[in-house]
Formats: structure tokens, sequence, C-alpha cells
């Protein structure tokens, strides 16, 4: 996977192949923030400076920076799954939040 992580910010990479450079975004907010470079390191600076203007700008205007997550995750599955991680929650000796933490975590690593 092509992210890089600032700040608690993260930001999807891809290359553009015919301007020749990387170009990222950052993620997980509905705010529009983009920066490129033409080297990792230039993509790297240019990412930190983009999330430093972004929390700057919003702070300058009032109007707060967009966090990409709360930590909060709700939903909604069939009544079976609910039982099913239940009983599996419980069989490993965990909350249900504790559980999906796990199984959400790894799942997230691969």
């Amino acid at each position: 996977m092509n992210k890089m992580k600032y700040k608690g910010y993260f930001a999807r990479i891809e290359f553009d192949d015919e301007d020749r450079i990387f170009v990222g975004h950052l993620a997980g907010i509905q705010d529009i923030v983009g920066f490129h470079g033409s080297t990792v390191d230039e993509l790297e600076q240019a990412f930190h400076e983009a999330v430093d203007n972004y929390i700057a700008i919003s702070e300058e205007t009032g109007r707060p920076a967009q966090k990409p997550c709360s930590g909060k995750l709700l939903l909604r599955v069939p009544p079976e799954v609910h039982a099913a991680v239940m009983v599996a929650a419980e069989v490993n000796g965990k909350s249900i939040n504790q559980w999906a933490t796990d199984i959400l975590s790894h799942a997230a690593q691969s």
C-alpha cells in the first residue's frame, strides 16, 4: 500500500507517469489537500508542508481542521453475524470492542 503518515494524517500516494511525479492527497477527510514531488524526499517534505499549512489555514479561518478518524466505528451487521462475533469474543476472553479491534487491526495490516 502506498501511504504516508504525519501528525495523525494519512496520504494516499500515486505516481503520475505522464508528468513523472509522485502525487499525494490527504485521505480520510472531506477537504481536498494535495501535494506532489519528483523524489520521495520531495514528496515527504511536500506532505509535511501540506499538513502544516492545512492546520495553519484552519486555525486562521476559525474552521477546525478535519481529523481523519474519531475512534468510533458503528457497524450494522446481520443478527447471526453479531451473535457469532459475540461468541468469538467471549471464547477469547475479550469484549466485542477488544476482539473487533484486534481483528480489524490485523486485517488492516495485511
